[in-house]
Order: C-alpha cells, then structure tokens, then sequence
C-alpha cells in the first residue's frame, strides 16, 4: 500500500528533541510517497494505551523511544521474535485486520542499528581486529568476532546492545550498571537469547574499558560524564587498547564527552546518530515495504544536526 497516503509517528516523553521525523520524511521523499507524513508526538506511559487503541488504517506504524519500549508490549497483536527475545520493541508496524481493527505486530530495528553502526567502526581506518590490538579493515566485520566488550548501562537499549554484541560474535561482554540491583530484566532478556553477560558495578569501568574491542554506551547523555574526564584523565592501563571501538548511543550533545575522551585516548568512536540512521532506515522499510534509502536520509540526518541552534 506504499501508493496511498499512510501517517506514522515517533511516541516518546520528551519528544521534541527527536531526529526521527527528519530521517522518516527525508525516506519518503526519496521513495515519492506523497502525502505520507511522520510527526513527532509526546505520549507517557500511563497515556500509550489510548493513543494505540485509537490507531486506524490510515497508520502505517510508529516509532517508540523511552520510556515505552517495553509498555507496548501487552497492547500488541504480535512481537517479532526478536523483539520478543530482546524484551524491547522500537517499532509498531500497523496493517489491515478483517475484524475491522488493525493488526499491531511488534519489532526491533536497534539490534540492526547497533550492529551497523559498530561494523562501521570496525570498518574504519586503524580499528582493532578482534582481541589482537592490530590493524582492522572492514573485512574484519564480516570474517572475524570480538572476543571482548563491554555495555554501560542495563535499560532496554542494552538489551539490543546484548543482542548485536552476540551478532557480532561476543555473547559474553561485561554489563556495567549504575544499579546492580535494577539489572534483573535485562538477565532475564540474555537468558531468553542465550548471552552470559557479567554484571560489575560502575565504579569499576575504566579497568573494563581497558580490555575491551567493543564498547557500547547506552547511558542517558551526560550520565557518562564523569567517566569521561576519568578516561580523560588517563593513566597506565586506564586507556582503550588502540583501535577498540565505542559506539555512544547518545548524541546530544555532538560530540559527546564519553565519545570525545575515547577518541582523544586513541580508541575509535561512533557517534551515536549512526545508530538512529540505520535503524531507521530498517524501520522505513518495515513500515513502507520498500528499502529504505540510505543516502538520502544520511545526507537529510547531517544537515539538521549542522545546522545553527535555533537563538
């Protein structure tokens, strides 16, 4: 149904911050799907279930972002099983149901961002291969597996970080948690997909960092800030090995500290936009049926985060 008018949003709280709407509109401009249209709406928890009941077929889907990628998941029809697996769903793909109600079913495009956006890193000029500490090429993300990494952070994010870290070949990276105690959901997400993270607090994470070929921070932005001027600060051991790769799913701001301080230590840093770009290039062509267009929401995604601050 890609020639009729569709409607598609991103639901968060905040929202307005959201890149979303840029990508998604850049996407089908490129395609020629007149009179589609992505916006940006601010929906809370305790407000998604009625804004989902009152879905129709004039949707093709949504885009969630915190705090409501594990609140949709009672309110679906079906989950994709990785979604399932992962415990978290980014996006809700509508289509036609013969009740006369739409169908809601359930995905995941993080796992794929996390992924892309890390083999881009891998892929760079001086990356580390894979627990050696030499030179990589990209090559090395289709041929070789990171023996070592590690996440920071234990939310829903870092259940997809678990599951592309498996992908690419480590199902054993350290989690650091700023709450040990809060870590049960996302155990219980590792089991279902059958990685054996080790769950360290932290205050201990320079000396993680210090071994690790992949490092994705899936931490709210400025929560790693301290750890940032800690690595900053630097020290015998307290550096990445050269080329290990970070991948900083915040963007805001660009840089930010933790992706700063990687780079400035001699590791490889992914700024956390490449994530939002291929996973939402996933999520148009789950949404439209047709592949989404990479160059043009690449070019769209670089302009708006160039351009001035509004004064």
């Amino acid at each position: 149904m890609t020639g009729v008018p569709r409607r598609a949003a991103v639901l968060g709280h905040p929202i307005a911050h959201s890149l979303s709407p840029v990508l998604h509109r850049a996407a089908y401009r490129a395609l020629g799907l007149d009179g589609w249209s992505y916006d940006a709406v601010d929906v809370t928890e305790k407000g998604l279930p009625a804004f989902v009941g009152d879905l129709d077929g004039t949707w093709a889907g949504l885009s969630l972002t915190m705090p409501l990628k594990q609140t949709v998941l009672p309110l679906l029809d079906h989950v994709e099983p990785l979604a399932g697996v992962v415990g978290a769903v980014n996006t809700v793909l509508v289509q036609a149901g013969g009740s006369g109600r739409p169908v809601l079913t359930g995905a995941n495009t993080d796992v794929h961002g996390i992924v892309a956006a890390l083999s881009e890193g891998l892929g760079a000029p001086g990356a580390a291969s894979p627990g050696d500490g030499s030179a990589g090429t990209g090559a090395a993300v289709e041929h070789a597996s990171a023996r070592t990494a590690v996440v920071l952070g234990a939310g829903a994010t870092a259940a997809s970080a678990l599951a592309a870290l498996a992908e690419l070949g480590c199902p054993t990276p350290v989690v650091l948690a700023r709450s040990l105690g809060r870590t049960g959901a996302l155990a219980r997400a590792a089991h279902r997909m059958g990685v054996e993270p080790a769950f360290r607090s932290l205050d201990g994470a320079l000396a993680a960092l210090a071994g690790a070929d992949l490092v994705v921070s899936t931490l709210p932005p400025h929560a790693a800030d301290d750890l940032a001027a800690a690595l900053a600060a630097g020290g015998p051991g307290h550096g990445p090995r050269p080329g290990a790769v970070l991948l900083d799913v915040a963007y805001d701001p660009r840089p930010t500290a933790l992706h700063a301080a990687w780079r400035g230590a001699g590791g490889v840093a992914v700024p956390g936009e490449r994530m939002l770009l291929h996973q939402a290039v996933e999520q148009v062509r789950l949404m439209t049926g047709r592949p989404g267009p990479l160059a043009a929401m690449d070019a769209a995604l670089g302009a708006a985060l160039d351009a001035p601050a509004p004064a």
